[in-house]
C-alpha cells in the first residue's frame, strides 16, 4: 500500500487472502486492487483515475514468492521488481530478473510489483517482452475459480479482467537455456525503456523467441525473424552464428516491427519515407536484437 491514498476512495481493505480479495472486489465491482502503487498512484495523481474503493493486495503472502510446478516456475503476482533483482531468482529466470533491475530507481522496484507490470500493460514495461518471449501464462482467480491465460492474450486485449477476478500467478517455462533482456532509455541510469529486447534460446524444441518492447502498445514477436534465425543455428554443435547473419537478424526483427509506411495508391508516386524518430528508433531496435541473440549464443 501507498502512504497516499486519494480522496476519491471512500474505503479501503486490506484481505489477507487471495479469496478475500476476490470477495472484496466482487462485493465493490467499482474497487480497483492495488499493489505497489507505482502506476496506480501516477494515474490518481494525474486525475486519469478515480477510484470509489481499493483493495489493498500488500497482506496476501501467498503471492509474494514462488514455487516450482511441473518444469515451470509459479511466480507470486505480488513479487517486487527488487526482490526479482536478485541473485537466486536470476539464477532462475535470467533475463526477468535484468528487466526487474532496470524497473526504475530503488524506491520503484521496492514497491512495484510483476502483477501490476501485466495488469497496467504499460508499453514501457520492462518485465512485458520477457514475459511475452518466455511465453508465460497467466493464473487469474475470479469468483468462479481460476483460470489460465497466455500473457499475450491480456496484453493485447483478446482475453480482459472479468468483474471480481485479478492476476494472482505468472507461470513461466523453466527453460534452463540462454535469455538476454536488453534496453535502451531516454538517459543514463534506470529510466523508461524507449525500446527493449527480450530474447529466448529454447533448445528442446530449436527455436529462438524474441519480443520487442516499448516501440508499440504491447509486445512484438517478430515470428518470421524467430524462424528464419533458428534455421541457421546448429542446435546439435556448439550454436555459432555468423557476426552477419546476427546483424541481419536485428534488421530484421526491426523491420518487421517499426515497418515502412504503406506505399501510395498511384503507381507512379515516390514511396514515403520514414520520419527521423522512427529510422533512429529502428536504428536502436536493430541493435539491441543484434546484441541481445549474440549474448544469448556466446
Amino acid at each position: 500500500m501507498t502512504t497516499h491514498v486519494p480522496q476519491a476512495a471512500h474505503t479501503v481493505t486490506l484481505p489477507g487472502s487471495l479469496d478475500e480479495a476476490v470477495a472484496a472486489l466482487t462485493a465493490v465491482p467499482a474497487a480497483v486492487p492495488v499493489a505497489g502503487g507505482t502506476d496506480l498512484m501516477a494515474a490518481v495523481n494525474s486525475g486519469l483515475l478515480r477510484p470509489a474503493a481499493l483493495v489493498g493486495l500488500g497482506r496476501i503472502s501467498e503471492i509474494r514468492g514462488w514455487q516450482y510446478q511441473d518444469g515451470h516456475a509459479l511466480l507470486g503476482a505480488g513479487l517486487t521488481h527488487a526482490r526479482m533483482g536478485r541473485p537466486d531468482f536470476a539464477a532462475l529466470i535470467p533475463a526477468l530478473a535484468t528487466a526487474a533491475r532496470s524497473a526504475g530507481p530503488p524506491q520503484i522496484r521496492n514497491a512495484g510489483t510483476l502483477g501490476g507490470n501485466v495488469v497496467s500493460s504499460a508499453p514501457t514495461g520492462d518485465a512485458l517482452p520477457v514475459l511475452a518471449a518466455l511465453e508465460a501464462t497467466l493464473v487469474i482467480v475470479g469468483p468462479d475459480g481460476s483460470r489460465q491465460v497466455p500473457v499475450s492474450h491480456l496484453l493485447a486485449g483478446v482475453e480482459m479482467l472479468r468483474p471480481g477476478e485479478l492476476v494472482g500467478f505468472v507461470r513461466v517455462p523453466l527453460l534452463h537455456a540462454p535469455q538476454v533482456f536488453l534496453k535502451a532509455t531516454g538517459r543514463t541510469g534506470p529510466g523508461r525503456a524507449v525500446a527493449s529486447v527480450a530474447v529466448v534460446l529454447d533448445p528442446a524444441r530449436r527455436q529462438v523467441r524474441c519480443a520487442v518492447g516499448a516501440v508499440a502498445p504491447m509486445p512484438l514477436r517478430p515470428l518470421d525473424a524467430e524462424g528464419w534465425v533458428a534455421s541457421l543455428i546448429d542446435w546439435d554443435g556448439t550454436r555459432e552464428l555468423a557476426p552477419d547473419a546476427c546483424a541481419a537478424f536485428g534488421d530484421y526483427v526491426a523491420a518487421a516491427c517499426i515497418p515502412d509506411p504503406p506505399a501510395p495508391d498511384d503507381a507512379g508516386g515516390a514511396p514515403p519515407a520514414l520520419p527521423p524518430a522512427a529510422l533512429h528508433l529502428r536504428r536502436t531496435v536493430a541493435i539491441l536484437a543484434r546484441r541481445a541473440l549474440g549474448r544469448a549464443l556466446a
